[in-house]
């Protein structure tokens, strides 16, 4: 009985001791304080951090990053990356704080406690982390401090490291907390700002090629994440309103405290704060200009060509009244780019060339950018070379590269890096792109600019127009429409005002087509393109298949310098071979193209028609891609080919090289399939075969009715017109006979292709019945014909090949996987 008293008394001391309050004082004896906005103590013997809260339920944006990144453009982790921007709030209950993530989408914009109440009650936060109280203070003020552990938090993956993994198919990944720990160099406290950083270990199995490229241990991977705890912004800034033709991105919101005859969804515009020194000046200084920092790993000429190009935003900001308010200046070099004070533009390393991009950390409650974050991918600059070179075969009288002038073509490479600079940045400032604006003689640096290569008077290869310098007329406008300042003035309001820019810029003929309409498989605009060039995208193919031609016959072995294995000619010609490949999106998308504008209903005289393009376009669109599926164009000559032997021993092929089905060698014939396949997916797009279809029957109708009513070709007349210039054709010779088999062959998959897609509409797919089966029975009465001769044998494949798959509802065999090697930035 005595034993058992014991054991009681010692159980209840020990429980008593653990509820027991931890002297603040005594706790934080020996840990190392930094004082700022949320104070930490380092405790360094114990490697922890604990955070000290001195109020709690009060609004702060939680910002996640990743400093050090994995370096593999298809993972997707960048140096430099930022996570999500969270409004969060700290919660205490009883022993334990709370982290919550609140909801700021659905919200209600009225003073009346009761209906933000409701909002609250009515969708679910996320309470992101539970921390263990270590400690707790109060003072004499009655202000109570209360000290939370946070370093298994800071140890966690916020950044979804291991499901990104695993999402890539490159492996499966788990914290190591063993090879974890606080990072200290980045871990500070500032009065409106607090950074801490860890480096985080995951250990793991499975590691996919990608991953194991990159890491010198592919079962253990160390990265530095990074954790920003910002001070929400006074209530001063002001607001703007989204409008779809003002350039900007939208940042929306559910107002459930709107009028039953307004909209309930809010839409802003991302913007940083500004504002004038003089309101009343013509011209006046920033009360805050806006500050980007450069990365000062990044190495010359590239760093000057970075700002540069980035400085153009400041001649916008002038002609809306402000005097220096955009600026770029070097990075401290005791500065952390992930400090949320700085503005950054971060160079980026990968193991292969990649997308670059700007982000931002925005103020989800108004739009406010409170820090731009500019990640460019040093590789590009590379690239840009490499294509100069290729198109102009520069290294003639057995130079070596230092003695050969390439002045040219580091200008064309420098170009491209300025206008990447301002690209990005202007999506840091809020922009999003304008694929349109080459149509307007290049208006934006938002657009995707292809390099714009002429042939000069004597029909030789021009390099001096191939990106244009500076802003263009729609970025200035931009600008004016997102900062510019609008005091009420002859009785209109900023609202009035920004009506009569939008007004005034349709007006003078500029267009505007994001990201969804651009889109070279799902879009229909006829003038938003990726990558192109040109009023006209088939007039543009046309010619740029011309520059291609020409690039072509200067290659050889002037493309490449002295003492350059001649294997890696093959590397230099993909970009040239394929030169036309977006310039072919473009025309594309004329077929079945749509002319449409952001448009909103306005009190004036306005036309607010939706076209189709002109059935003139898109016969002329049409025939321009035919003309790049004809094997002439696709055959390399003998001269090329003869040169490219397999790699040289220390080489290796990778993802940059062609596909290749003849083993080591080079394989142009295989080279001219991958091409031939890519018009053909894009003509044979199941939604775009959907559009042409009721086109051609509306224009039917209307050519009924009026006579000079010009018909659209239907999907009957396209698949037509695809076979006879391709498997009717008659039979070419030597190597041109085995490419004009490959693309007859691809025409028959892709057909076929259709025919199984469970998404192809019943008026497409009956046409695409239809044609296989005329197909089927022209191959049969042709195959022993004389025309045919060389063909004979194919044609029997091709027949069987319908056929089978018509009858049995499955492919004869499985479709060509062979793909070009990427145009675009890799991962994309």
């Amino acid at each position: 009985m005595k034993f058992v008293c014991r054991v009681f008394l010692l159980f209840t001391c020990l429980v008593l001791s653990a509820n027991a309050k931890v002297d603040f004082k005594d706790f934080v004896k020996g840990k190392t304080l930094q004082q700022g906005y949320f104070s930490f103590y380092h405790d360094v013997d114990e490697g922890k951090v604990y955070l000290q809260i001195e109020q709690f339920e009060q609004e702060f944006l939680f910002q996640s990053s990743l400093p050090h990144g994995i370096g593999s453009n298809d993972i997707g982790l960048d140096r430099g990356q930022l996570g999500d921007t969270r409004l969060v709030q700290f919660e205490r209950v009883g022993n334990k704080v709370f982290l919550r993530q609140l909801n700021p989408y659905y919200r209600a914009d009225s003073s009346n406690p009761l209906e933000q109440q409701a909002i609250d009650e009515a969708f679910a936060s996320s309470i992101i982390w539970g921390f263990s109280v270590a400690a707790t203070s109060n003072d004499k003020s009655g202000t109570s401090k209360v000290l939370i552990d946070y370093t298994p938090f800071l140890l966690s993956d916020i950044h979804n490291i291991a499901s990104t993994l695993k999402k890539r198919k490159q492996g499966s990944f788990k914290i190591d907390a063993s090879r974890s720990g606080l990072y200290r160099k980045f871990s500070k406290a500032f009065p409106n700002n607090t950074e801490l950083e860890a480096t985080v270990t995951f250990k793991g199995t499975g590691a996919g090629k990608y991953l194991k490229s990159v890491t010198p241990d592919a079962t253990a991977v160390t990265v530095n994440l990074h954790h920003s705890l910002i001070k929400l912004p006074d209530e001063n800034y002001q607001t703007r309103v989204f409008h779809p033709f003002s350039g900007f991105w939208s940042i929306a919101y559910a107002d459930y405290a709107s009028a039953i005859d307004e909209p309930l969804i809010k839409r802003l515009i991302p913007r940083h704060r500004l504002a004038k020194k003089d309101p009343q000046a013509k011209l006046s200084e920033a009360v805050e200009p806006i500050v980007y920092y450069l990365d000062a790993g990044v190495p010359e000429p590239v760093s000057t060509a970075l700002i540069e190009g980035g400085m153009w935003w400041q001649q916008a900001f002038h002609d809306i009244g402000y005097k220096d308010a955009f600026q770029i200046k070097m990075l401290p070099a005791d500065a952390d780019p992930m400090d949320v004070r700085y503005n950054v533009i971060q160079w980026v390393h990968r193991a292969t060339r990649g997308w670059s991009y700007g982000a931002s950390v925005i103020d989800p409650r108004t739009g406010e950018i409170i820090k731009g974050h500019v990640t460019l991918g040093s590789l590009r600059v590379r690239q840009d070379y490499l294509i100069a070179l290729g198109l102009t075969s520069p290294f003639t009288d057995n130079k070596s590269a230092q003695e050969t002038n390439t002045d040219a073509m580091k200008a064309m490479a420098l170009a491209r890096i300025r206008q990447l600079s301002a690209h990005e940045v202007g999506h840091t400032l809020g922009i999003a792109h304008n694929f349109a604006a080459s149509v307007n003689n290049r208006a934006s640096v938002m657009d995707y600019p292809h390099p714009f290569i002429t042939l000069d008077e004597h029909g030789e290869i021009d390099l001096s127009q191939a990106y244009k310098e500076d802003l263009g007329a729609w970025d200035k406008y931009v600008i004016a429409y997102g900062y510019g300042d609008f005091p009420a003035k002859n009785g209109q309001n900023e609202a009035d005002q920004l009506a009569a820019l939008v007004a005034q810029t349709k007006a003078q003929g500029l267009l505007y087509a994001s990201d969804p309409d651009a889109r070279p498989k799902s879009g229909a605009h006829n003038t938003g393109h990726l990558w192109d060039n040109g009023t006209n995208a088939a007039q543009e193919l046309t010619r740029v298949m011309a520059v291609r031609n020409k690039a072509l016959t200067n290659f050889g072995l002037n493309s490449i310098a002295l003492n350059t294995p001649l294997s890696e000619l093959e590397q230099a010609l993909v970009p040239i071979y394929n030169f036309h490949r977006y310039q072919v999106e473009a025309a594309a998308k004329l077929i079945a193209g749509v002319n449409y504008s952001y448009e909103v209903k306005v009190a004036e005289p306005a036309n607010y028609d939706v076209k189709a393009v002109s059935a003139a376009i898109q016969q002329q669109a049409l025939s321009a891609l035919l003309s790049t599926l004809d094997a002439d164009f696709l055959t390399l000559p003998e001269a090329i080919i003869s040169l490219i032997p397999p790699k040289a021993y220390g080489y290796a092929r990778n993802r940059e090289s062609f596909a290749s089905q003849t083993g080591l060698t080079f394989d142009p014939v295989s080279a001219a399939q991958a091409s031939a396949k890519h018009t053909l997916a894009l003509l044979l797009n199941p939604q775009r075969l959907a559009r042409l279809q009721q086109q051609a029957m509306r224009f039917q109708a209307e050519s009924r009715r009026d006579k000079s009513a010009e018909a659209i070709f239907s999907v009957k007349e396209l698949i037509n017109q695809v076979v006879n210039n391709t498997i009717k054709k008659q039979p070419a010779t030597g190597l041109e006979l085995l490419v004009q088999q490959r693309i007859n062959q691809q025409v028959v998959e892709q057909l076929l292709t259709l025919w199984h897609q469970a998404d192809v509409v019943t008026e497409v797919r009956s046409e695409v019945y239809a044609s296989l089966k005329s197909l089927e029975e022209w191959l049969d009465d042709n195959n022993d014909s004389r025309r045919y001769k060389a063909l004979a044998t194919q044609f029997i494949l091709l027949e069987q090949q319908i056929d089978f798959s018509l009858e049995r509802n499955k492919a004869a065999t499985p479709a060509s996987e062979i793909t070009m090697p990427p145009g675009s930035p890799i991962g994309g």
